[in-house]
């Protein structure tokens, strides 16, 4: 499945963990929820049976943000996806700067280029795995200046990293239209086929 639905967009999420440290999960399995309210959801699976600590730290506090990864931080954000004991922080180990929520308690990171403070809304099983898909309402938008362009964001100029089958990563380099994307590949995509 992870190898037919692509690309997936990569976010880093943070939590606080029980200890009061910044949890950050890799997450490749997420989308928007509504418009209205804002809200985005996160597909999260488990580790031998058990919650990941991101699953946990969101049902103890109600709290996290999606932190939207480019690809100046793709290193940090695959880094990330080591396991550690849930007492230990990934921002710790990783070096990675944080700066406080507006809204919420739970930090964002300082060098994504667009972070979403959310409040826990539900969250509903799925599959045999254990599988769970949690659903936040965003109550404070975070984007780097120059991103929003007209009401809406440059997706060129956030340089969005994207998640393929298995441990394989790619960029979103061309952006246009669908006459443009198909001139750019016209190579690859037959005309009847188009």
């Amino acid at each position: 499945m992870s190898g037919i639905v692509v690309l997936r967009s990569i976010a880093g999420i943070s939590s606080v963990n029980a200890h009061g440290g910044v949890n950050l999960g890799l997450f490749s399995c997420h989308t928007f929820g509504s418009r209205k309210p804002h809200m985005i959801g996160v597909d999260v699976g488990r580790k031998v049976g058990k919650r990941k600590d991101t699953a946990e730290n969101i049902l103890a506090n109600r709290r996290f943000v999606v932190n939207v990864g480019d690809e100046v931080l793709l290193d940090p954000l695959h880094d990330s996806a080591q396991e550690h004991p849930p007492e230990i922080s990934e921002v710790d180990v990783l070096g990675l700067s944080v700066l406080p929520g507006t809204v919420i308690y739970t930090p964002r990171f300082a060098a994504e280029p667009i972070s979403l403070e959310c409040r826990f809304h539900s969250v509903t099983p799925f599959g045999d795995t254990g599988a769970e898909f949690f659903v936040g309402e965003v109550v404070m938008f975070h984007i780097r200046d120059g991103l929003l362009q007209h009401g809406k964001i440059d997706t060129a100029l956030l340089r969005r990293i994207c998640r393929r089958g298995g441990p394989n990563y790619a960029s979103l380099r061309a952006i246009g239209t669908k006459r443009g994307i198909r001139q750019a590949h016209k190579s690859i995509i037959k005309p009847e086929a188009a």
